[in-house]
């Protein structure tokens, strides 16, 4: 059966070692060979994601994602609640697997790090402590470990030379994406 016209439902299945899970319903806006794009409009965060002292995303943040086919990483355009941007956030984790139908189904595993890039472009990676934690633990193995470590070393470095975020996350704006589920 060929997929749903757009926009349409996503329910993404996130994993994060050792046994949690979190059921995403997002809606799917855009998808080409650059990006599939999907809008939250409220992320429903328990805690605020804060960068350098600065919240960048809070339980009422509307979040523009694009993942790519075959990435080892997804984009969020992270936002405030009034919709002013913050910053692009990259989840380093596994290739999302995609199961296409009325209702999209979508899975992938975090592996802990995280870039964020600031508008003004400084490029933080995140959470270093925690992959760390989860090798300790047994949660994930050093192999994983390190293809994580370097997708995020690639995107920093990508980051601090101007080429990344690719183009379409600066196309995909939450005002086009707002525009476009109305």
């Amino acid at each position: 059966m060929p997929p749903a016209p757009l926009p349409r439902p996503v329910r993404i299945r996130y994993l994060r070692p050792p046994d949690r899970e979190q059921l995403f319903h997002q809606t799917l806006v855009h998808e080409g060979p650059d990006a599939l794009v999907t809008w939250l409009p409220r992320a429903g965060v328990s805690r605020p994601t804060v960068v350098e002292g600065r919240t960048v995303l809070d339980a009422d943040s509307p979040v523009v994602w694009l993942t790519f086919p075959d990435a080892w990483h997804d984009i969020g355009r992270f936002h405030t609640p009034d919709g002013r941007f913050t910053g692009f956030y990259a989840n380093i984790l596994t290739p999302v697997r995609i199961e296409t139908g009325p209702e999209d189904r979508w899975e992938t595993t975090d592996l802990f790090l995280d870039v964020f890039l600031t508008p003004d472009g400084a490029a933080h990676l995140l959470d270093r402590d925690e992959l760390e934690d989860a090798v300790r633990k047994g949660w994930i193995d050093r192999a994983l470990a390190g293809r994580a470590e370097a997708e995020a070393a690639r995107l920093v470095r990508a980051a601090r030379a101007g080429d990344w975020p690719p183009p379409a996350a600066r196309r995909w704006t939450l005002e086009r994406v707002r525009g476009m589920t109305r």
